[in-house]
């Protein structure tokens, strides 16, 4: 049986055996969800729909969610607001795309340097980091889930090859986050654009490089027509995307529901996870395969000094500033360092004992 499939028939039954003080109440419940992506979006779009297929089959259809993709509400980062105000009693989007309207935001979706995946989500789950992400948005009246994460992603197609910390000097690129700080910090020029636009804007020449993923997602976005040198990554290592649950909407489904909703977020996000790791490795092989012209680089040794230097500057001057923000980095950096200590002693071990490139 596939994970998904497990997981509903355990969730199903251990309902079934739980008294809940306020389980079927014999109302159906009807959603909205408000995405980032465009329809029919891979990837991101499938752990939206997959979520929302968990959901009707183990609530029989009492608690269904309708997807509305960034075609229908017009507003591919307006999620946070919709969801906020009500017009929407869920999203799917990036924390780290709400830095404007809340910095502490920024930290939930990955850091440069931070963790890798299997740290954080330990860290969300057993390590004090979902209780901050709630401390940060119980104030908007809304909830905050992991949504799915994409692994460690590609640092980026360029149209030139970086040789330099020159050529970041002007350099106008779409990037979002902590990452597009640290850039600006070195005299580039970021910027965030939705997936959308991404393709259009390289190659009318309003950017002059941009980060979308990794091969998982980016070999069919066709980037490599336009900018064919290709970075691997620093700035993203563990990009977790985020289901928002408006907090009014949540407390007013029968506890039963909120368990079956809660159960199909977080398996819907383990399964994109996998889903995108089979997707890199695959077209990863296509690109090096049917696309020579892609030059796959690593960033000189001068210039990731430099990005290193600028990236631990910003985090003193964020966390100086604000005092969520000192605790959220605070612990964030505690944990990296407990769990590396065994990345190191496993992971990093094994893959070093191969000796494989």
């Amino acid at each position: 049986m596939k994970l998904t499939n497990v997981l509903k028939a355990l969730v199903i039954a251990s309902i079934a055996l739980t008294p809940l003080a306020n389980a079927d109440d014999g109302k159906k419940y009807r959603w909205k969800l408000a995405e980032t992506w465009g329809p029919n979006f891979p990837i991101f779009g499938d752990a939206t729909k997959n979520m929302a297929k968990m959901v009707k089959e183990m609530s029989g259809g009492r608690l269904t969610i309708r997807i509305d993709s960034s075609n229908k509400h017009k507003s591919a980062l307006g999620i946070f607001d919709f969801v906020k105000n009500g017009q929407y009693q869920m999203g799917h989007s990036a924390s780290y795309y709400w830095k404007g309207k809340d910095i502490n935001t920024l930290f939930f979706t990955t850091l440069p340097f931070g963790m890798t995946t299997s740290e954080q989500y330990a860290w969300f789950y057993h390590g004090g980091g979902m209780e901050l992400m709630k401390e940060v948005y119980d104030q908007y009246g809304v909830m905050s889930f992991p949504g799915g994460n994409t692994g460690n992603q590609m640092g980026g197609w360029f149209r030139k090859e970086i040789n330099s910390l020159d050529d970041l000097k002007g350099l106008k690129m779409r990037i979002p986050g902590f990452a597009g700080e640290v850039l600006a910090k070195l005299g580039a020029k970021p910027t965030n654009i939705p997936s959308g636009e991404l393709y259009t804007s390289l190659e009318r020449n309003t950017i002059d490089a941009l980060e979308w993923v990794g091969p998982s997602l980016d070999l069919r976005m066709g980037f490599h027509k336009i900018a064919p040198y290709y970075y691997t990554g620093w700035h993203e290592p563990a990009t977790e995307l985020q289901f928002m649950v408006n907090q009014k909407a949540y407390d007013e489904l029968p506890e039963d529901l909120q368990a079956i909703l809660t159960i199909a977020m977080k398996t819907a996000a383990y399964d994109m996870y996998t889903q995108s790791t089979h997707e890199s490795g695959k077209n990863l092989a296509t690109i090096q395969q049917d696309f020579p012209n892609v030059k796959i680089r690593t960033f000189p040794a001068p210039v990731m000094a430099a990005i290193k230097k600028a990236n631990a500057e910003l985090l003193e001057e964020f966390a100086a500033k604000d005092e969520m923000s000192n605790k959220i980095l605070t612990s964030i950096e505690n944990y990296r360092k407990q769990a590396r200590q065994w990345t190191n002693f496993s992971d990093r071990a094994y893959l070093d004992s191969l000796d494989e490139k």
